[in-house]
Protein backbone atom coordinates (compact mmCIF):
# COMPACT_ATOMS: atom_id res chain seq x y z
CA UNK A 1 0.00 0.00 0.00
CA UNK A 2 1.33 3.88 -0.74
CA UNK A 3 -1.47 6.14 -0.63
CA UNK A 4 -1.67 9.61 -2.00
CA UNK A 5 -3.52 12.04 -3.48
CA UNK A 6 -4.95 13.42 -7.01
CA UNK A 7 -6.48 16.46 -7.55
CA UNK A 8 -7.90 17.96 -10.23
CA UNK A 9 -7.63 21.54 -10.83
CA UNK A 10 -9.87 21.38 -14.19
CA UNK A 11 -12.93 20.41 -11.47
CA UNK A 12 -12.31 21.97 -8.29
CA UNK A 13 -14.61 25.41 -7.63
CA UNK A 14 -12.87 26.20 -4.82
CA UNK A 15 -16.33 25.34 -2.63
CA UNK A 16 -14.09 24.93 0.58
CA UNK A 17 -16.68 21.52 1.01
CA UNK A 18 -12.80 19.94 1.62
CA UNK A 19 -11.83 22.67 4.11
CA UNK A 20 -15.17 22.25 6.07
CA UNK A 21 -15.65 18.58 6.38
CA UNK A 22 -11.79 18.17 7.47
CA UNK A 23 -12.37 20.55 10.31
CA UNK A 24 -15.44 18.98 11.22
CA UNK A 25 -14.33 15.01 10.77
CA UNK A 26 -11.27 15.85 12.78
CA UNK A 27 -12.05 18.38 15.39
CA UNK A 28 -9.54 21.09 13.58
CA UNK A 29 -9.89 24.51 16.00
CA UNK A 30 -10.78 27.32 14.65
CA UNK A 31 -7.36 29.63 12.95
CA UNK A 32 -6.05 26.33 11.96
CA UNK A 33 -6.23 24.23 9.01
CA UNK A 34 -5.09 20.33 7.98
CA UNK A 35 -6.70 21.21 4.19
CA UNK A 36 -6.81 24.87 2.78
CA UNK A 37 -7.87 25.92 -0.95
CA UNK A 38 -5.66 28.40 -2.11
CA UNK A 39 -6.76 31.02 -4.62
CA UNK A 40 -4.86 32.80 -7.15
CA UNK A 41 -6.00 35.65 -9.81
CA UNK A 42 -4.17 36.02 -12.49
CA UNK A 43 -4.81 38.96 -15.88
CA UNK A 44 -6.80 42.26 -16.01
CA UNK A 45 -10.30 42.64 -15.82
CA UNK A 46 -12.50 41.54 -17.54
CA UNK A 47 -9.86 39.11 -19.09
CA UNK A 48 -9.04 37.60 -15.80
CA UNK A 49 -8.76 34.12 -14.10
CA UNK A 50 -9.29 32.56 -11.05
CA UNK A 51 -7.22 29.52 -10.01
CA UNK A 52 -8.01 27.02 -7.16
CA UNK A 53 -5.52 24.73 -5.67
CA UNK A 54 -6.23 22.27 -2.87
CA UNK A 55 -3.43 22.47 -0.04
CA UNK A 56 -2.14 19.47 2.03
CA UNK A 57 0.22 17.74 3.82
CA UNK A 58 1.87 15.83 0.69
CA UNK A 59 2.44 12.98 2.85
CA UNK A 60 6.12 12.67 1.45
CA UNK A 61 7.66 9.43 0.64
CA UNK A 62 10.91 11.15 2.00
CA UNK A 63 9.36 13.14 4.88
CA UNK A 64 11.98 15.60 6.41
CA UNK A 65 9.36 16.55 9.25
CA UNK A 66 10.16 12.47 10.28
CA UNK A 67 13.45 12.67 10.01
CA UNK A 68 14.01 16.03 12.70
CA UNK A 69 11.29 14.93 15.36
CA UNK A 70 13.30 13.79 18.22
CA UNK A 71 10.48 11.94 19.69
CA UNK A 72 9.03 9.79 16.63
CA UNK A 73 5.84 12.03 16.86
CA UNK A 74 5.74 12.46 13.50
CA UNK A 75 6.38 9.14 11.80
CA UNK A 76 5.83 7.21 8.55
CA UNK A 77 3.31 4.33 8.49
CA UNK A 78 3.73 0.97 6.48
CA UNK A 79 1.39 2.09 4.03
CA UNK A 80 3.11 5.58 3.16
CA UNK A 81 1.03 8.12 5.27
CA UNK A 82 2.94 10.63 7.09
CA UNK A 83 1.02 10.42 10.75
CA UNK A 84 1.73 12.33 13.71
CA UNK A 85 0.76 10.85 17.93
CA UNK A 86 -0.21 13.60 19.91
CA UNK A 87 0.19 11.93 23.25
CA UNK A 88 4.11 12.00 22.03
CA UNK A 89 4.97 15.66 20.77
CA UNK A 90 6.54 17.49 22.89
CA UNK A 91 5.69 20.90 20.85
CA UNK A 92 9.58 21.86 19.56
CA UNK A 93 8.34 23.03 16.53
CA UNK A 94 11.09 21.48 13.93
CA UNK A 95 8.61 19.31 12.38
CA UNK A 96 7.26 22.78 10.91
CA UNK A 97 10.56 24.33 10.04
CA UNK A 98 11.60 21.26 8.32
CA UNK A 99 7.99 20.81 5.98
CA UNK A 100 8.71 23.02 2.52
CA UNK A 101 5.17 23.27 2.33
CA UNK A 102 3.83 24.59 5.53
CA UNK A 103 1.20 21.83 5.97
CA UNK A 104 1.89 21.42 9.66
CA UNK A 105 0.13 23.78 12.84
CA UNK A 106 0.60 24.10 16.37
CA UNK A 107 -2.95 23.07 17.73
CA UNK A 108 -3.72 25.97 20.39
CA UNK A 109 -5.86 23.50 22.22
CA UNK A 110 -3.09 20.65 22.77
CA UNK A 111 -0.17 22.46 21.82
CA UNK A 112 1.05 20.15 19.49
CA UNK A 113 2.01 19.53 16.39
CA UNK A 114 -1.39 18.60 13.55
CA UNK A 115 -1.55 18.57 10.23
CA UNK A 116 -3.40 16.20 7.36
CA UNK A 117 -3.54 12.48 8.37
CA UNK A 118 -5.42 11.13 5.32
CA UNK A 119 -7.87 10.71 7.72
CA UNK A 120 -6.24 7.36 8.62
CA UNK A 121 -9.15 6.56 11.50
CA UNK A 122 -11.26 6.15 8.20
CA UNK A 123 -8.66 4.39 5.92
CA UNK A 124 -8.30 1.79 8.62
CA UNK A 125 -11.50 0.71 8.44
CA UNK A 126 -12.18 0.64 4.32
CA UNK A 127 -13.32 4.41 4.52
CA UNK A 128 -12.52 6.88 2.21
CA UNK A 129 -11.06 10.38 3.55
CA UNK A 130 -14.09 13.14 4.72
CA UNK A 131 -12.45 15.71 1.90
CA UNK A 132 -12.77 12.44 -0.80
CA UNK A 133 -16.30 11.91 0.21
CA UNK A 134 -17.81 15.51 0.61
CA UNK A 135 -16.11 16.98 -2.90
CA UNK A 136 -19.37 17.71 -5.46
CA UNK A 137 -16.80 17.16 -8.56
CA UNK A 138 -15.02 14.60 -7.61
CA UNK A 139 -11.95 17.04 -7.33
CA UNK A 140 -10.41 14.91 -5.17
CA UNK A 141 -9.38 11.62 -5.57
CA UNK A 142 -7.27 9.28 -2.95
CA UNK A 143 -6.29 5.48 -2.98
CA UNK A 144 -3.45 3.39 -3.18
CA UNK A 145 -1.04 4.59 -5.83
CA UNK A 146 1.17 1.82 -6.36
CA UNK A 147 -1.95 -0.65 -7.35
CA UNK A 148 -2.68 -1.11 -10.92
CA UNK A 149 -6.53 -1.13 -10.31
CA UNK A 150 -6.94 1.27 -8.55
CA UNK A 151 -8.81 4.70 -9.51
CA UNK A 152 -5.90 6.86 -8.63
CA UNK A 153 -3.62 4.84 -10.58
CA UNK A 154 -6.17 4.99 -13.56
CA UNK A 155 -6.14 8.40 -13.17
CA UNK A 156 -2.50 8.89 -13.24
CA UNK A 157 -1.96 7.04 -16.25
CA UNK A 158 -3.76 9.66 -18.46
CA UNK A 159 -2.90 12.69 -17.42
CA UNK A 160 0.56 15.22 -17.17
CA UNK A 161 0.86 15.54 -13.19
CA UNK A 162 2.89 18.38 -11.38
CA UNK A 163 3.89 18.15 -7.93
CA UNK A 164 4.66 21.31 -5.56
CA UNK A 165 8.39 21.94 -5.13
CA UNK A 166 9.62 18.44 -6.38
CA UNK A 167 13.66 19.98 -6.01
CA UNK A 168 13.30 19.67 -2.27
CA UNK A 169 13.27 16.10 -2.84
CA UNK A 170 10.91 15.02 -0.42
CA UNK A 171 8.87 12.89 -3.42
CA UNK A 172 5.73 14.61 -2.49
CA UNK A 173 2.54 12.10 -3.16
CA UNK A 174 -0.43 14.50 -3.65
CA UNK A 175 -0.28 15.01 -7.56
CA UNK A 176 -2.14 18.12 -9.78
CA UNK A 177 -3.77 17.71 -12.69
CA UNK A 178 -3.27 21.10 -14.71
CA UNK A 179 -1.85 23.04 -11.55
CA UNK A 180 -1.01 26.25 -12.14
CA UNK A 181 2.79 27.52 -11.52
CA UNK A 182 1.20 30.75 -10.06
CA UNK A 183 0.06 28.25 -7.44
CA UNK A 184 2.47 25.88 -7.27
CA UNK A 185 5.34 28.41 -6.47
CA UNK A 186 4.58 30.25 -3.42
CA UNK A 187 6.98 33.10 -4.32
CA UNK A 188 5.37 33.23 -8.22
CA UNK A 189 2.17 35.86 -7.31
CA UNK A 190 2.31 39.03 -5.41
CA UNK A 191 1.04 38.79 -1.37
CA UNK A 192 -0.97 41.96 -0.74
CA UNK A 193 -2.03 43.55 2.31
CA UNK A 194 -6.04 42.34 2.05
CA UNK A 195 -7.15 39.07 1.04
CA UNK A 196 -10.73 38.05 -0.55
CA UNK A 197 -11.57 36.60 3.25
CA UNK A 198 -8.74 38.15 5.51
CA UNK A 199 -6.49 40.90 6.21
CA UNK A 200 -2.78 39.86 6.25
CA UNK A 201 -1.20 39.52 9.28
CA UNK A 202 2.32 41.18 10.14
CA UNK A 203 5.29 41.13 12.03
CA UNK A 204 6.07 38.00 14.54
CA UNK A 205 2.02 36.98 14.35
CA UNK A 206 1.40 35.50 11.08
CA UNK A 207 -1.82 33.79 11.98
CA UNK A 208 -4.74 34.53 9.71
CA UNK A 209 -7.38 36.83 10.94
CA UNK A 210 -10.99 35.53 10.35
CA UNK A 211 -12.71 39.02 9.69
CA UNK A 212 -15.40 40.64 7.61
CA UNK A 213 -15.06 40.02 4.01
CA UNK A 214 -12.68 42.42 2.68
CA UNK A 215 -12.87 41.57 -1.01
CA UNK A 216 -14.20 45.14 -2.56
CA UNK A 217 -10.72 46.02 -1.25
CA UNK A 218 -8.77 43.62 -1.70
CA UNK A 219 -9.39 43.34 -5.56
CA UNK A 220 -10.41 46.48 -7.26
CA UNK A 221 -12.73 45.17 -9.70
CA UNK A 222 -11.27 47.00 -12.86
CA UNK A 223 -8.03 46.32 -11.68
CA UNK A 224 -8.58 42.45 -11.14
CA UNK A 225 -5.21 40.53 -9.91
CA UNK A 226 -2.93 43.99 -9.59
CA UNK A 227 -1.65 44.10 -6.00
CA UNK A 228 -1.77 47.60 -4.13
CA UNK A 229 1.56 47.42 -2.35
CA UNK A 230 4.83 46.34 -4.15
CA UNK A 231 6.08 42.85 -3.71
CA UNK A 232 8.78 41.61 -1.49
CA UNK A 233 11.07 40.56 -5.03
CA UNK A 234 11.30 44.41 -5.91
CA UNK A 235 14.47 45.95 -6.35
CA UNK A 236 16.30 42.49 -6.68
CA UNK A 237 18.63 40.95 -9.10
CA UNK A 238 17.20 38.17 -11.26
CA UNK A 239 18.14 34.82 -9.98
CA UNK A 240 16.73 32.28 -12.52
CA UNK A 241 13.66 31.37 -14.21
CA UNK A 242 11.75 31.03 -10.73
CA UNK A 243 12.47 34.93 -10.52
CA UNK A 244 10.86 35.92 -13.62
CA UNK A 245 7.69 34.09 -13.05
CA UNK A 246 8.17 36.29 -10.09
CA UNK A 247 8.43 39.54 -11.75
CA UNK A 248 5.91 38.45 -14.11
CA UNK A 249 3.64 38.34 -11.38
CA UNK A 250 4.40 41.71 -9.91
CA UNK A 251 1.98 42.84 -13.03
CA UNK A 252 -0.38 40.40 -13.79
CA UNK A 253 -0.83 38.29 -10.78
CA UNK A 254 -1.82 37.79 -7.11
CA UNK A 255 -2.59 35.66 -4.06
CA UNK A 256 -6.08 36.14 -3.07
CA UNK A 257 -6.89 33.25 -0.55
CA UNK A 258 -4.26 31.29 1.62
CA UNK A 259 -3.73 31.01 5.17
CA UNK A 260 -1.07 32.17 7.51
CA UNK A 261 0.82 30.26 9.97
CA UNK A 262 2.59 32.05 13.00
CA UNK A 263 6.74 32.43 13.28
CA UNK A 264 7.08 29.88 15.11
CA UNK A 265 11.22 30.39 16.52
CA UNK A 266 11.25 33.10 18.00
CA UNK A 267 14.15 35.00 20.54
CA UNK A 268 14.68 32.18 22.41
CA UNK A 269 16.65 29.99 19.83
CA UNK A 270 18.69 32.92 19.27
CA UNK A 271 19.43 33.20 22.56
CA UNK A 272 20.59 30.09 23.41
CA UNK A 273 23.19 30.16 20.30
CA UNK A 274 24.86 32.99 21.79
CA UNK A 275 24.86 30.70 25.75
CA UNK A 276 25.52 27.77 24.23
CA UNK A 277 28.90 29.31 22.35
CA UNK A 278 29.99 30.66 25.94
CA UNK A 279 29.30 27.51 27.32
CA UNK A 280 31.29 24.74 25.23
CA UNK A 281 33.61 27.80 24.26
CA UNK A 282 34.95 27.90 27.75
CA UNK A 283 35.22 24.78 28.12
CA UNK A 284 37.14 24.31 25.06
CA UNK A 285 39.36 27.26 26.48
CA UNK A 286 40.00 25.14 29.78
CA UNK A 287 40.83 21.84 27.49
CA UNK A 288 43.34 23.40 25.59
CA UNK A 289 44.89 24.82 28.68
CA UNK A 290 45.45 21.51 29.96
CA UNK A 291 46.51 19.50 26.99
CA UNK A 292 48.56 21.98 24.77
CA UNK A 293 51.88 22.27 25.95
CA UNK A 294 53.08 26.27 26.75
CA UNK A 295 49.57 27.02 27.79
CA UNK A 296 49.43 27.31 31.55
CA UNK A 297 46.26 26.01 33.19
CA UNK A 298 45.11 28.35 35.89
CA UNK A 299 42.91 26.93 38.85
CA UNK A 300 41.52 30.20 39.22
CA UNK A 301 40.42 30.54 35.62
CA UNK A 302 38.47 26.29 35.81
CA UNK A 303 37.02 27.51 38.64
CA UNK A 304 35.54 31.07 37.88
CA UNK A 305 35.12 30.38 34.14
CA UNK A 306 34.30 26.76 34.53
CA UNK A 307 31.30 28.43 36.67
CA UNK A 308 30.44 30.60 34.10
CA UNK A 309 30.41 27.86 30.98
CA UNK A 310 28.32 25.50 33.47
CA UNK A 311 25.75 28.68 33.95
CA UNK A 312 25.78 29.59 30.31
CA UNK A 313 24.67 25.53 29.84
CA UNK A 314 21.98 25.95 32.35
CA UNK A 315 20.78 29.01 30.57
CA UNK A 316 20.81 27.12 27.20
CA UNK A 317 18.67 24.29 28.78
CA UNK A 318 16.12 26.81 30.12
CA UNK A 319 15.63 28.49 27.09
CA UNK A 320 15.01 25.09 25.57
CA UNK A 321 12.63 24.16 28.00
CA UNK A 322 11.21 27.98 28.11
CA UNK A 323 10.39 27.60 24.07
CA UNK A 324 9.04 23.89 24.10
CA UNK A 325 4.94 23.85 23.86
CA UNK A 326 5.24 21.12 25.97
CA UNK A 327 7.72 21.62 28.25
CA UNK A 328 5.91 18.95 30.80
CA UNK A 329 7.42 16.29 28.34
CA UNK A 330 10.71 17.70 28.09
CA UNK A 331 12.46 14.23 29.46
CA UNK A 332 10.87 12.14 26.35
CA UNK A 333 14.14 13.74 24.66
CA UNK A 334 16.03 11.55 27.03
CA UNK A 335 13.36 7.88 27.19
CA UNK A 336 12.35 8.29 23.90
CA UNK A 337 14.74 9.57 21.55
CA UNK A 338 14.41 9.47 17.72
CA UNK A 339 18.31 9.26 16.96
CA UNK A 340 17.70 10.67 13.62
CA UNK A 341 16.86 14.17 14.90
CA UNK A 342 19.75 16.35 15.78
CA UNK A 343 16.97 17.51 18.30
CA UNK A 344 16.84 14.05 20.28
CA UNK A 345 20.84 14.22 19.67
CA UNK A 346 21.33 17.71 21.16
CA UNK A 347 19.49 16.54 24.38
CA UNK A 348 22.17 14.01 25.18
CA UNK A 349 24.46 16.30 23.94
CA UNK A 350 24.11 18.66 26.51
CA UNK A 351 23.36 16.36 29.24
CA UNK A 352 26.41 14.94 28.68
CA UNK A 353 28.41 17.86 28.17
CA UNK A 354 27.23 19.27 32.00
CA UNK A 355 27.74 15.91 33.70
CA UNK A 356 31.32 16.05 32.38
CA UNK A 357 32.14 19.77 32.56
CA UNK A 358 30.02 19.75 35.86
CA UNK A 359 32.44 16.85 37.58
CA UNK A 360 35.61 18.15 36.24
CA UNK A 361 34.95 21.98 37.84
CA UNK A 362 33.90 19.82 40.92
CA UNK A 363 36.97 17.96 41.22
CA UNK A 364 39.03 21.44 40.53
CA UNK A 365 37.14 23.62 42.66
CA UNK A 366 37.22 21.03 45.50
CA UNK A 367 41.17 20.76 44.77
CA UNK A 368 41.30 24.72 45.07
CA UNK A 369 39.59 24.64 48.02
CA UNK A 370 42.26 22.30 49.73
CA UNK A 371 39.39 19.76 50.11
CA UNK A 372 40.75 16.52 48.07
CA UNK A 373 44.16 16.53 47.07
CA UNK A 374 45.74 18.35 44.12
CA UNK A 375 47.52 15.82 42.89
CA UNK A 376 45.18 13.46 42.28
CA UNK A 377 43.19 16.21 40.09
CA UNK A 378 46.25 17.15 38.36
CA UNK A 379 46.48 13.11 37.30
CA UNK A 380 42.81 13.32 35.75
CA UNK A 381 42.95 16.60 34.47
CA UNK A 382 44.25 15.19 31.03
CA UNK A 383 41.65 12.48 30.43
CA UNK A 384 38.45 14.88 31.98
CA UNK A 385 40.07 17.43 28.99
CA UNK A 386 40.32 14.76 26.60
CA UNK A 387 36.23 13.68 27.67
CA UNK A 388 34.76 17.05 27.76
CA UNK A 389 36.29 18.53 24.73
CA UNK A 390 34.05 16.66 22.28
CA UNK A 391 31.02 17.42 24.14
CA UNK A 392 32.09 21.09 24.11
CA UNK A 393 32.77 21.58 20.55
CA UNK A 394 29.53 19.42 19.79
CA UNK A 395 27.23 22.17 22.33
CA UNK A 396 28.44 25.17 20.21
CA UNK A 397 28.25 23.97 17.20
CA UNK A 398 25.50 20.84 17.19
CA UNK A 399 22.82 23.96 15.64
CA UNK A 400 24.34 24.38 12.59
CA UNK A 401 23.47 20.10 11.92
CA UNK A 402 19.54 21.03 13.31
CA UNK A 403 19.75 23.72 11.02
CA UNK A 404 20.12 22.14 8.17
CA UNK A 405 17.56 19.54 8.85
CA UNK A 406 15.12 22.00 8.72
CA UNK A 407 14.58 21.70 5.31
CA UNK A 408 11.91 24.07 4.39
CA UNK A 409 13.95 27.20 5.29
CA UNK A 410 16.40 27.42 2.42
CA UNK A 411 18.74 29.53 3.68
CA UNK A 412 19.55 27.60 6.81
CA UNK A 413 20.58 25.23 4.24
CA UNK A 414 24.46 26.36 3.82
CA UNK A 415 27.78 24.44 4.46
CA UNK A 416 29.16 27.29 6.21
CA UNK A 417 27.42 27.14 9.43
CA UNK A 418 29.21 24.51 11.09
CA UNK A 419 32.33 26.14 10.17
CA UNK A 420 31.19 29.35 11.27
CA UNK A 421 29.64 28.10 15.03
CA UNK A 422 32.86 26.19 15.31
CA UNK A 423 34.81 29.84 15.04
CA UNK A 424 32.24 31.28 17.33
CA UNK A 425 32.82 28.64 20.09
CA UNK A 426 36.65 29.21 19.76
CA UNK A 427 35.58 33.07 20.09
CA UNK A 428 33.81 33.25 22.48
CA UNK A 429 35.16 30.75 24.66
CA UNK A 430 38.56 32.92 24.70
CA UNK A 431 36.08 35.60 24.70
CA UNK A 432 35.25 34.87 28.51
CA UNK A 433 38.33 34.90 30.04
CA UNK A 434 39.12 38.20 28.29
CA UNK A 435 36.26 39.52 30.02
CA UNK A 436 36.70 37.37 33.55
CA UNK A 437 40.90 38.81 33.13
CA UNK A 438 40.78 42.33 35.18
CA UNK A 439 39.27 40.53 38.11
CA UNK A 440 41.46 37.12 37.93
CA UNK A 441 45.17 37.88 37.56
CA UNK A 442 45.32 35.08 35.24
CA UNK A 443 49.11 34.26 34.14
CA UNK A 444 50.15 36.06 30.82
CA UNK A 445 50.57 33.46 28.56
CA UNK A 446 46.96 32.75 29.19
CA UNK A 447 45.79 36.01 28.74
CA UNK A 448 47.90 36.77 25.99
CA UNK A 449 46.18 33.91 24.09
CA UNK A 450 42.86 34.47 24.88
CA UNK A 451 42.79 38.19 24.24
CA UNK A 452 44.87 37.10 20.86
CA UNK A 453 41.98 34.47 20.09
CA UNK A 454 39.32 36.57 20.86
CA UNK A 455 40.48 39.03 18.49
CA UNK A 456 41.60 36.86 15.83
CA UNK A 457 38.09 35.27 15.88
CA UNK A 458 35.83 38.24 15.18
CA UNK A 459 38.00 39.18 12.63
CA UNK A 460 37.70 35.72 10.94
CA UNK A 461 34.07 35.49 11.83
CA UNK A 462 33.32 38.96 10.25
CA UNK A 463 34.86 38.09 7.01
CA UNK A 464 33.43 34.75 6.53
CA UNK A 465 29.36 36.25 7.66
CA UNK A 466 29.92 39.07 5.11
CA UNK A 467 31.27 36.36 2.31
CA UNK A 468 28.51 34.01 3.23
CA UNK A 469 25.53 36.55 3.46
CA UNK A 470 26.29 39.21 0.89
CA UNK A 471 28.81 37.98 -1.36
CA UNK A 472 27.45 34.59 -1.88
CA UNK A 473 24.33 33.72 -4.15
CA UNK A 474 21.22 32.21 -2.01
CA UNK A 475 20.45 28.57 -3.56
CA UNK A 476 17.19 29.03 -3.94
CA UNK A 477 14.37 31.84 -4.64
CA UNK A 478 13.20 31.40 -1.06
CA UNK A 479 17.00 31.95 0.44
CA UNK A 480 17.18 34.74 -2.02
CA UNK A 481 14.23 36.51 -0.44
CA UNK A 482 14.98 35.56 2.80
CA UNK A 483 18.97 36.86 2.77
CA UNK A 484 17.37 39.91 1.05
CA UNK A 485 14.63 40.30 4.10
CA UNK A 486 18.06 39.76 6.59
CA UNK A 487 20.36 41.99 5.30
CA UNK A 488 18.79 44.95 3.49
CA UNK A 489 14.93 44.25 4.18
CA UNK A 490 13.01 44.22 7.78
CA UNK A 491 16.02 43.01 9.97
CA UNK A 492 18.70 44.96 8.46
CA UNK A 493 19.03 47.16 11.77
CA UNK A 494 19.71 43.41 13.47
CA UNK A 495 21.91 42.56 10.60
CA UNK A 496 24.43 45.66 10.25
CA UNK A 497 23.38 47.87 13.25
CA UNK A 498 23.48 44.41 15.82
CA UNK A 499 25.68 41.71 14.06
CA UNK A 500 28.17 43.91 11.86
CA UNK A 501 28.67 46.71 14.29
CA UNK A 502 27.98 46.15 17.56
CA UNK A 503 29.15 42.42 17.00
CA UNK A 504 32.10 42.42 15.48
CA UNK A 505 33.50 46.12 14.61
CA UNK A 506 32.63 47.58 18.11
CA UNK A 507 34.41 44.66 20.10
CA UNK A 508 37.67 45.34 17.81
CA UNK A 509 37.97 48.33 18.15
CA UNK A 510 38.13 47.99 22.36
CA UNK A 511 40.31 45.38 21.69
CA UNK A 512 42.60 47.51 19.57
CA UNK A 513 42.74 50.20 22.65
CA UNK A 514 44.17 47.10 24.38
CA UNK A 515 42.82 48.59 27.57
CA UNK A 516 41.99 45.31 30.62
CA UNK A 517 39.23 47.18 31.90
CA UNK A 518 37.49 46.97 28.25
CA UNK A 519 37.67 43.44 27.75
CA UNK A 520 34.93 42.83 29.54
CA UNK A 521 32.68 45.37 27.49
CA UNK A 522 33.77 44.29 24.42
CA UNK A 523 32.78 40.44 25.25
CA UNK A 524 29.74 41.85 25.99
CA UNK A 525 29.32 43.93 23.14
CA UNK A 526 30.23 40.95 20.82
CA UNK A 527 27.26 38.63 22.79
CA UNK A 528 24.97 41.06 22.13
CA UNK A 529 25.72 41.71 18.75
CA UNK A 530 25.24 38.36 17.70
CA UNK A 531 22.10 38.08 19.62
CA UNK A 532 20.97 40.51 17.08
CA UNK A 533 22.59 39.00 13.81
CA UNK A 534 20.85 35.45 15.41
CA UNK A 535 17.51 36.81 15.24
CA UNK A 536 17.78 38.18 11.65
CA UNK A 537 19.50 35.27 10.62
CA UNK A 538 16.64 32.98 12.29
CA UNK A 539 13.29 35.06 11.89
CA UNK A 540 13.98 36.19 8.28
CA UNK A 541 13.59 32.50 6.09
CA UNK A 542 10.53 31.87 9.05
CA UNK A 543 8.47 35.17 7.24
CA UNK A 544 9.16 33.58 3.81
CA UNK A 545 6.16 31.84 2.12
CA UNK A 546 6.01 28.12 2.16
CA UNK A 547 2.55 27.27 0.79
Amino acid sequence: MNYGFVIDNNACIGCHACSTACKSENEVPLGVYRTWVKYTESGTFPDSRRNFQVTRCNHCANPPCVRICPVSAMYQRDDGIVEFDTDACIGCKGCMQACPYDAIYLDPESHTAAKCHYCSHRVDVGLEPACVVVCPEHAIIAGDIDDPSSEIRRVMSKHDLVVRKPEQGTAPKVFYIEGNQLSLHPTAAVRPEQLVFTDVATGHHLQEIQGPARSAQATRPTDLGVSTRAPATQGLPPAGPLQVQGRMAEHMAQVAYTTQHKVQWHWPIPAYVVTKHIAGGSFLMLAASSLVPGLPFHKGAMVTGGFVGLLATLATLALLLYDLDRPDRFFYLLVRPQWRSWIARAAWILSGFFGLAGVWWALETASWMGWIPGGTVATLRPWLAVATAPFALMTAIYTAFLLAQAEGRDLWQGNHLPWQMTLHAVTFGAGTFVALSPWLQLPARFDAVAWTLFGVGLGLSLVLTLAADVGIAPPSELARQAGHDMVWGRYRRHYWGGGIVLGHLVPLALLAIGAPVLGPVAFVAACVGLFLYEIAYLLAPQHQPNS
